[in-house]
């Protein structure tokens, strides 16, 4: 029996014995009884359990420590106590595996720098219970917005041979021994050689594969993992992590947009259905007004503002940035959250940014100077979704490519998609985690990823 269905059917069970498993996650014995709050991990809550010095193995109960696994039988009771309405009375509990004092959490708050250097154990503890639960419940509501409006799942391959975003931060793949690489007669590794024959990498999106798809469907989505090679090292990124791409054909970067729109409100909206103790404990332990604020977002109609309008606004707002504002820089933190914290006072749409600083595929404006691409700031983050219309036109695709340095003959299949009943299509791209820290409030990726991976993470002692 789940604990989670006792306490979503209560009164099913009330003045019923009942047999439940779990986790001690605390405990205090006295000389006639004992508390005992057990968890399953199926709910946030934990259920408190009272053993009675008439069980045989009290003693032995006594001395267990935090994590020992137990199996409880007994009578589930109203209590008339708001913070614990309802308890097991024990009439027998059977230590399962026992832990020891050794066990490296105990009741005392543990930082969470300490935390992630234990990651096989930290889901033991609530604030990550809350992480790892409020990430299932949200990639699920994504899924659920997009299959209820008749979108594709597509699931684009991990192993690819193009880089999709054009920046050339890409994890290289080999079977190649690098103590006896067959050569080229220039010196270079001949890739021919290799696993799949020629240089290999680990995908950075799966947005080159969805176009494919929404040129056939219609509206498609991608939702997996990704990977980058970029040598930074803060609480914002990651090597590995996930992104979810929808596509859509017949589809302008206005209609993205509401897409985008619709899609934040809808998951806000969900978690807070959803999992509300959840978010209560993040409202009360990691970000107080988390809630407030996440409720004005889904309530709110997002403005929408171009770069060079935001660049002006920036600019004439008296504030003074770290990184100076002027028009063609790619807009840093500081500035995106100044002007949907300060200036906007609320999310915000940035658009038309300028084609220097944007991918190689996104539509070039009539002015010659920008592209059709936007980015969806909130408050307290910054930057939650990038996206854009894509450069349907061949001629002006291949074009950009080589402007961007890239050889058109490596994305012929790219451009057969312009070749062959071209469409006006867009999308865009959502970093999973920079969502869930969104949403829960906390401050760095590697809390919201199971097992983070970063530059030089296998160096760290754990």
């Amino acid at each position: 029996m789940k604990i989670r269905d006792i306490l979503n059917e209560v009164d099913k069970y009330v003045d019923r014995e009942v047999c439940v498993y779990g986790w001690m996650r605390n405990q205090r014995f006295g000389k006639n009884v004992g508390f005992i709050e057990l968890n399953d991990g199926t709910t946030f809550k934990n259920l408190q359990v009272v053993v009675g010095s008439d069980i045989e193995n009290y003693d032995e109960l006594d001395k267990q420590y935090l994590s020992t696994s137990l199996e409880v039988k007994g009578v589930l009771v109203k209590t008339g106590n708001s913070k614990n309405p309802y308890e097991i009375q024990a009439k027998e509990v059977n230590v399962l595996g026992e832990s020891s004092e050794k066990f490296p959490i105990q009741k005392q708050r543990q930082t969470l720098e300490f935390m992630r250097t234990i990651p096989h154990l930290r889901a033991r503890t609530n604030t990550y219970r809350a992480v790892f639960r409020v990430r299932s419940i949200l990639a699920y509501s994504l899924h659920k917005f997009f299959q209820e409006r008749g979108f594709l799942y597509v699931n684009p391959p991990i192993v690819t041979s193009s880089d999709a975003e054009g920046a050339g931060e890409m994890f290289n793949i080999t079977t190649i021994d690098p103590e006896d690489a067959p050569r080229n007669k220039d010196g270079s590794v001949d890739y021919s050689k290799d696993f799949f024959s020629k240089k290999s990498y680990l995908t950075v999106s799966g947005q080159l594969e969805a176009e494919d798809y929404a040129l056939a469907f219609g509206d498609v989505y991608t939702f997996g993992p990704t990977f980058r090679a970029e040598e930074s090292n803060t609480p914002r990124h990651a090597a590995e992590f996930w992104m979810l791409e929808p596509e859509m054909a017949f589809t302008d970067y206005n209609l993205a947009m509401d897409v985008a729109e619709d899609m934040i409100k809808y998951s806000i909206n969900y978690l807070l259905e959803n999992a509300p103790d959840e978010m209560n404990f993040f409202n009360t332990w990691i970000d107080k007004g988390l809630i407030e604020r996440l409720e004005k977002v889904r309530d709110a109609e997002f403005a929408r503002v171009t770069y060079t309008k935001a660049i002006e606004l920036l600019q004439e707002c008296g504030e003074k940035f770290e990184f100076p504002v002027e028009w063609g820089i790619d807009l840093q933190t500081e500035h995106e959250r100044y002007l949907s914290e300060k200036i906007v006072g609320g999310p915000v749409f940035v658009t038309d940014y300028p084609k220097n600083i944007k991918a190689f595929y996104m539509k070039r404006n009539d002015d010659g100077k920008t592209v059709a691409a936007f980015d969806m700031l909130v408050p307290g983050v910054g930057e939650l979704i990038g996206g854009s219309q894509r450069e349907e036109r061949y001629d002006e695709l291949y074009k950009s490519m080589e402007e961007n340095g890239l050889n058109p003959e490596e994305y012929e299949n790219y451009l057969d998609l312009r070749r062959f009943g071209t469409v006006v299509h867009s999308g865009f791209g959502l970093g999973f985690e920079r969502a869930v820290m969104y949403v829960t409030g906390m401050k760095n990726i590697r809390d919201v990823l199971a097992y983070p991976r970063y530059v030089r993470a296998f160096a760290d002692k754990n």
